[in-house]
């Protein structure tokens, strides 16, 4: 599928050879490029023949240059065509579980492989056809996040909603032959598809190793909106425990085996104990950080780190930070060894319920600005109100129910200032007012 190119980098060696914005690229080297990927894997060539074509006339162009050297194409977006998005109906979505109203792009169900490599997003391999299993295999994409959720093919079809959704982790087993690097995601809904069906799913993956290079496990999120949905129970403290249980018998085993845990439970499994994150050895390269697993973790130990060399003293401060019950916990324990070190810095931490997608959500990156502004209105928040930037879009610019920063701002009387999610240097500079 020919693309359009919006642009070319002035003095860049494609313009140099004469190519120009609005010109159509149909080939390099013989080989059609339908998107990024295509177009990058071909690029880097040392010798390229390319053909593009300007008013309908067809042209080349030849070009030699540095291995890997970009030649100056500028395209729309990254994809080059639409992004693919799920085709499944999964038990456990969030996109189905949200109300009407917020805006349009929260209600995009992404399922393209190849943002996965580009951006580290999961796909569920059911949109894949064995033309993209072949090309991934041939440019060696790696590494591919994958949902998995269970290793089981007619589980898998039924917590899916679609029929293909057994078959194609067949692709698992193709990409681990061609030496494929995998990060596999498993979202448990208790009674489903954890216990004796987690224990399997956790062999058959760990059987795959070192092209499955690691595991989430992720507890399922349920919002206030399931009312037309399948039944599925929250986790409980002894459930919860039975999951960790599972997975650090096998992290045990597999840190002798391989010399990697291999299988992490997301911290809202600790949450939900009660109980203390591991400490950061357990995390080893923190491939799941995205998945939640071991945020709470590296969060507390880069700010200890970032402790060691602040500054002795402070200018007095008073400041307040709105979180999530998740993270309360280690937040209010970060803030306190702050307070110990400088005795005038005043800082209050609040827990934000979710009211807006309900109690039962306690992740900080899904609360609302509708509900930092009703339970914090009234309450004296001193210089500024500092947020995780997990609770913003990409551009910092709104909340997930599509208020903005500067709205809350005008509704508590109070500067926002947004921080890392998991910055254990950012947090305590925004706290203390000062450059690490």
């Amino acid at each position: 599928m020919p693309v359009i190119i919006e642009n070319v980098e002035a003095g860049g060696i494609a313009y140099k050879k004469g190519m120009r914005s609005g010109d159509i690229l149909e080939s390099i080297n013989g080989n059609e490029v339908n998107d990024v990927l295509d177009y990058q894997f071909y690029i880097t060539d040392e010798k390229l023949d390319i053909v593009y074509s300007r008013s309908g006339k067809e042209r080349h162009v030849r070009i030699k240059k540095p291995e890997y050297e970009d030649i100056g194409l500028i395209f729309s977006t990254y994809l080059m065509d639409e992004q693919h998005t799920c085709r499944n109906k999964c038990m456990f979505c969030f996109i189905d579980q949200m109300p009407q109203g917020l805006r349009k792009s929260l209600y995009v169900k992404d399922d393209d492989e190849r943002m996965s490599f580009l951006f580290g997003n999961y796909i569920t391999l059911t949109n894949l056809r064995e033309a993209d299993v072949e090309r991934i295999i041939r440019m060696h994409i790696s590494p591919i996040n994958i949902s998995v959720h269970t290793m089981n093919p007619e589980l898998r079809v039924r917590m899916m909603k679609n029929r293909f959704a057994g078959e194609c982790l067949n692709y698992i087993y193709m990409f681990a032959k061609a030496g494929i690097k995998m990060n596999c995601q498993i979202v448990l809904c208790p009674g489903i598809n954890d216990g004796e069906e987690l224990i399997y799913s956790i062999e058959k993956l760990a059987s795959l190793y070192p092209a499955v290079q690691s595991i989430a496990a992720v507890p399922v999120g349920l919002t206030a909106y399931r009312e037309r949905l399948e039944k599925i129970e929250p986790y409980s403290k002894e459930t919860a425990q039975e999951v960790l249980n599972i997975i650090n018998g096998f992290g045990d085993k597999f840190e002798k085996e391989y010399g990697t845990r291999l299988i992490y439970p997301a911290d809202e499994f600790y949450v939900i104990c009660g109980s203390d994150t591991p400490d950061y050895e357990y995390y080893g390269d923190f491939l799941q950080l995205e998945n939640g697993v071991g945020m709470c973790t590296l969060l507390r130990h880069d700010f200890i780190q970032a402790l060691k060399t602040a500054p002795e003293s402070i200018v007095s401060r008073k400041i307040s930070i709105a979180t999530g019950e998740a993270s309360y916990k280690i937040i209010k324990c970060l803030v306190d060894m702050a307070q110990d070190k400088w005795h005038n810095l005043e800082c209050k931490v609040y827990k934000i319920d979710n009211d807006f997608f309900g109690r039962s959500i306690s992740v900080t990156g899904l609360i609302c600005g509708q509900d930092l502004i009703k339970q914090l209105s009234g309450a004296d928040l001193g210089e500024y109100l500092l947020i995780s930037d997990s609770m913003l879009d990409s551009e910092n610019a709104r909340f997930l129910d599509d208020i903005t920063p500067s709205e809350v701002e005008t509704a508590l009387n109070v500067p926002l200032k947004a921080v890392p999610c998991n910055g254990g240097y950012e947090l305590l500079s925004a706290l203390i007012g000062e450059e690490l």
